[in-house]
């Protein structure tokens, strides 16, 4: 008896052995599946085989989805309005720091990779990605004007079998209701002659734990067809596709992901300034709080907000709540928290610097960072840029330091004119303040205290200094 135990022990332990092993090679297989396809498809179609996929708007979305598509055997076209963004790739030079110039080049040798200013050339490839800006007006209403003139000009080459998928953010409705009309205008019908579909970017520069590639992919289509042709397409750039029924759900599905960042950081925003009166540590708290290892997500306060979509998004959808007669009181608070961070951080310097008997007014104030996140050369919306026009508004005389931003360039609505300032001990001591907007990884921190008269940090970076703490002033 005790004989037939083990035996029945010992086949179970097989027959579990085996199933967790179909199990591995089955997780495996699904990560690989993209890759797999791919070497198949370059190594035995034929050329015409090879899909050219066209992105309109060479920027930090149409690029490294470039990059992933020539990485999985398909041909790209790009386009741009930028004569220097198109000469430049096409002589391998990137323009965004987490894109190789080696990676750029790589796709232009292979033949993979051309991008054009040309819009008469939008009818050649099959199928063309949106990857366009898609900003608030100064009503903080939805600017739609890029997409808008982007689906003009493809109306006038669209040709029949095309597929035209929208990847920037915007609000539930903007496919059917803004780009449809637009394209049809061409003469041909979608869901019969061309094909429609939205897929929201989800780029988040300076991540090293994803890439485009490995970041899962919502797809949602005009009707199933277009649908199944966007599945096909992304299939040669990315590991995970998600579909959706509909072009609203994968539209909505963006603009929660980002509501939901919106609403938390708000929340410990405000927290920050009320725990701040009470004398109580907003990080401390935040840090204790994680420990809880269930129903618990850690969001950080900061300068403001900062990037292309948590800024922008919740606008859109208020925007377009209003259409339907119900006020999202809710999201619209904090947007309005969030948006007057740089105010209390303004406050919070004057009041700084008037304990150390100086006026904010003839100040001379020294911003530390100017990207909207750590380790990256985006300035999207960055708080740093508020910061530095409300410091010289109250008479400060203001200078900033970036590592990756040599310069400040005209944008929408800034044109700072500056040049990054040298870090020097001699250089920090005559600022009366230095201001900590962006906490870069390559800021000696210890370095920067030590140095300066006093330290404003909105974002903690000074929590492992021990000598000089008197000087910092948190905000």
């Amino acid at each position: 008896m005790a004989a037939k135990k083990k035996t029945t022990k010992k086949a179970a332990k097989k027959t579990a052995k085996k199933k967790t092993t179909k199990k591995a090679v089955k997780k495996t297989a699904k990560k690989t599946t993209r890759k797999k396809a791919a070497k198949k498809k370059t190594t035995s179609a034929k050329k015409s085989d090879v899909p050219l996929v066209g992105i309109v708007g060479m920027g930090y979305v149409g690029l490294p989805l470039a990059r992933e598509f020539c990485l999985g055997g398909a041909k790209v076209l790009g386009f741009d309005v930028n004569p220097k963004t198109v000469s430049n790739l096409n002589k391998g030079k990137s323009p965004l720091k987490h894109i190789p110039s080696s990676d750029v080049k790589e796709m232009v040798d292979t033949k993979n990779f051309k991008v054009t200013e040309k819009m008469n050339q939008l009818g050649k490839p099959d199928a063309l990605l949106i990857a366009v800006p898609t900003p608030l007006t100064e009503n903080r209403e939805p600017d739609m004007q890029f997409v808008e003139k982007t689906c003009e000009t493809i109306s006038k080459y669209l040709r029949k079998g095309q597929l035209v998928v929208l990847e920037s953010t915007t609000y539930p409705g903007t496919t059917k209701e803004l780009m449809l009309p637009i394209l049809e205008k061409s003469g041909l019908k979608a869901g019969r002659d061309f094909h429609l579909a939205y897929s929201p970017e989800r780029e988040d520069p300076g991540n090293k734990s994803f890439r485009t590639a490995t970041i899962p992919k919502v797809v949602g289509g005009y009707d199933k067809k277009s649908l199944d042709m966007a599945v096909e397409i992304y299939k040669y750039a990315i590991d995970t596709l998600v579909p959706v029924k509909s072009c609203e759900a994968a539209e909505a599905a963006k603009i929660l992901e980002n509501t939901y960042r919106c609403v938390n950081i708000a929340m410990v925003n405000e927290l920050k300034m009320l725990f701040d009166r009470m004398g109580i540590d907003v990080w401390e708290v935040i840090h204790a709080a994680s420990t809880k290892p269930f129903g618990y997500k850690a969001f950080y306060p900061g300068p403001g907000l900062g990037g292309h979509c948590i800024p922008i998004d919740p606008f859109y959808l208020t925007w377009k709540a209003r259409q339907y007669g119900m006020p999202t009181r809710f999201i619209e608070l904090a947007g309005e928290i969030n948006t007057d961070m740089p105010h209390y951080v303004v406050m919070r310097t004057l009041e700084a610097l008037n304990d150390h008997k100086k006026s904010l007014k003839g100040s001379k104030v020294l911003v530390l960072g100017l990207a909207y996140k750590k380790d990256i050369d985006d300035v999207r919306e960055s708080p740093s840029l508020e910061l530095i026009e409300l410091l010289r508004e109250k008479g400060a005389r203001v200078d900033y330091n970036d590592p990756y931003i040599p310069q400040t360039h005209k944008q929408r609505d800034y044109d700072l004119q500056m040049k990054s300032k040298k870090l020097t001990p001699k250089m920090l001591q005559k600022y009366d303040a230095v201001l900590i907007s962006t906490d870069h990884s390559e800021y000696d921190y210890n370095w920067v205290v030590e140095n300066s008269q006093l330290v404003i940090d909105t974002r903690n970076a000074t929590e492992k200094v021990r000598k000089g703490r008197k000087k910092i002033v948190k905000a």
